[in-house]
Formats: structure tokens, C-alpha cells, sequence
């Protein structure tokens, strides 16, 4: 298997959801928060998105069981970035300051996202 890397996504981003069915079920649309990157996967994991159901056994004497509804990941090309400045939906773009920092860009507004 190949190894992916995800480079315009990071924890804590607000995303969009562009695919995966519409209506009820469907995620298509949504805006969530990234809870975890799985860079070596090349997957994210968004806050109310892909929910799936997990029955859980209680183990030990007072741990309790019962279904769980849980987030799934998802591919990261699904996910696109929504700039905190400007709000919509965007590319990410990556700059190089005077200074040697490295910026993650907003490609619409041209603000700066946060530091790389």
C-alpha cells in the first residue's frame, strides 16, 4: 500500500463534506471540526460525520454495555478546509515569511489560516 500523506488538513480545522449522499444518511454538505488526522491512511476524522453504531459488551462488573454511535473516518479528499476568516469553503495555500515561518494560505481571501 502506498503511503499518503495529508497536508491540507489538521486537527482542530473546521471542514466541508463534498461527497457521500444526500439527504438523511448522507454527509454531503455537513461542516464539522477535525478530531484526529490519520496521515499514514490518508484519513480524517470529523465530528458528526459518518456516524456508525458499535454494540458494546459490558466487560467487569460495573462497566456498562449497550450501542454506541461513533464517527467513522473518512478520505481527506472529501474534506475541504472552511477559511475562519472569510467562511467559506477553500483551497489551502502555503506561504513562506520574511522570517522563515511557513503559513498555511486562504486561496480566496489571501488571509492566513495558522502556522505549518
Amino acid at each position: 500500500m502506498e503511503n499518503k500523506k495529508v497536508a491540507h488538513i489538521k486537527t482542530g480545522d473546521t471542514v466541508y463534506i463534498l461527497s457521500g449522499g444526500e439527504g438523511k444518511t448522507g454527509d454531503k454538505g455537513k461542516k464539522g471540526k477535525v478530531l484526529k488526522v490519520l496521515s499514514d491512511k490518508g484519513m480524517v476524522l470529523v465530528e458528526g460525520v459518518n456516524m456508525s453504531v458499535k454494540h458494546k459488551k459490558p466487560r467487569g462488573r460495573y462497566q456498562q454495555g449497550g450501542i454506541i454511535h461513533q464517527e467513522s473516518p473518512i478520505s481527506a479528499s472529501k474534506a475541504m478546509v472552511v477559511c475562519p476568516k472569510c467562511g467559506e469553503r477553500t483551497r489551502v495555500g502555503k506561504q513562506k515569511l520574511d522570517d522563515g515561518h511557513k503559513v498555511r494560505v486562504c486561496k480566496k481571501c489571501n488571509e492566513f489560516i495558522d502556522n505549518v
